[in-house]
């Protein structure tokens, strides 16, 4: 059977040369980069390249820091609950972080946390298109706010946020501005040098490196509380032992990545826009957001009168992986955060389907998608159909 995977703002395959790339390290340079012997003196300038390359790839200056987290959603954690135990429990006047509704569950549980904890909190909705333009958030700043938390691209519409004018507006009013970045990477171009970010979240999965490594920047000046205690590595602000070979894939990843963003914005852009207009042409379907505003890779379709779970089942059995959004919730096949934000009914936003594509997804495997795709749909509506006439004559 034909395998086609188009779920790539969950998880991206490791990249072939990453993976040649990583391999010494496992069990020929497998030194602890601490230690003064000759095995571990052995690993830094392996490890000094892959840091290197990250700060190259971010255009980040060099007397702020990258720290080296387990993934993204310890980096998420570490920036929410530091700035709780380092400004508001300091401060408690100053205690409000503005975030939007649509945020990735690691800082909407993390913020919801801290709001039982004495911090208050605003989410932003998304308009009906799944955008968030910087006025509205600018209107839920008051004299008590102390961080903005904004996601760069949103990981189930592929929306992209303003971040370069939300990160100034903080700035002028001396408000702390952080951005998960993982779904951006490798999708938009970031300059951490001309935008004015104090903490930047990315996970090395999400950009064709392994999983269970990610990082955080952090600007000189804003440094944060350890979340981890008991060592000195990373400067002493994360404790732990660095899992070297996932910090060398990660970092060549992220060149790789980056040095593929225009290979993104044009080759892997018009396989998407295949995709979607094919998808289209289906009857009762709603793209969600303006593709222009939109990650190249991504696609979320509203499917009426078909069942979530349902559709991903005939899928899987072609051999589509897709997914109804964000992994981290597909356990539970509830109402689509996302949809309904944007105002879609609630009875149909577990129709939502996610597509997401990436620079190793081939012309053929869209044609082979398309087919896959409209013939599910097919088959689940005359099944409803079928069953409602079954219904109606009993």
């Amino acid at each position: 059977m034909k395998r086609v995977y188009l779920d790539n703002n969950a998880t991206t395959k490791l990249d072939p040369i990453v993976k040649v790339k990583m391999q010494p390290f496992f069990e020929e340079l497998y030194g602890n980069p601490n230690s003064l012997h000759q095995y571990g003196m052995e690993v830094r300038p392996y490890l000094n390249e892959a840091m290197g390359n990250m700060y190259d790839a971010l255009n980040a200056p060099d007397p702020d820091d990258i720290l080296i987290t387990s993934c993204a959603t310890e980096s998420n954690n570490t920036v929410l609950k530091g700035i709780f135990f380092k400004h508001i429990l300091a401060n408690p006047t100053k205690n409000h972080i503005i975030a939007t509704a649509v945020e990735h569950p690691s800082i909407l549980e993390t913020l919801h946390f801290l709001a039982q904890n004495g911090a208050e909190i605003t989410y932003v909705d998304v308009d009906a298109s799944g955008y968030v333009c910087a006025e509205r958030i600018a209107s839920a700043i008051t004299d008590k706010t102390i961080l903005i938390s904004m996601m760069w691209a949103n990981n189930e519409t592929g929306m992209i946020f303003p971040i370069d004018e939300v990160a100034h507006i903080a700035q002028e009013l001396g408000i702390l501005f952080h951005t998960d970045a993982v779904q951006a990477i490798g999708k938009v171009k970031i300059d951490l040098s001309a935008t004015p970010i104090d903490y930047l979240t990315f996970s090395a999965h999400k950009f064709h490196g392994p999983k269970g490594i990610g990082g955080l920047y952090v600007k000189k000046g804003k440094e944060l509380p350890n979340l981890l205690h008991g060592g000195e590595q990373m400067g002493g602000y994360r404790a732990g032992t660095l899992n070297v070979a996932y910090i060398i894939g990660m970092g060549l990843a992220m060149k790789q990545s980056v040095g593929h963003l225009d290979k993104m914005n044009s080759d892997v852009r018009a396989l998407r826009d295949r995709l979607e207009d094919a998808l289209a042409l289906i009857p009762d379907t709603i793209i969600v957001g303006d593709r222009a505003h939109r990650t190249a890779n991504t696609i979320l379709i509203s499917l009426r009168g078909i069942e979530g779970e349902a559709m991903l089942w005939d899928l899987n059995r072609a051999g589509i992986a897709a997914s109804t959004g964000s992994a981290c919730a597909s356990e539970s096949l509830h109402a689509n955060p996302v949809m309904s934000a944007i105002g879609e009914d609630p009875e149909l936003a577990h129709t939502a389907i996610r597509l997401s594509l990436s620079r190793f997804t081939t012309s053929e495997e869209i044609d082979y998608a398309i087919e896959a795709f409209t013939h599910a749909v097919q088959r689940l509506r005359s099944i409803s159909s079928t069953y409602a006439y079954t219904n109606e004559a009993e």
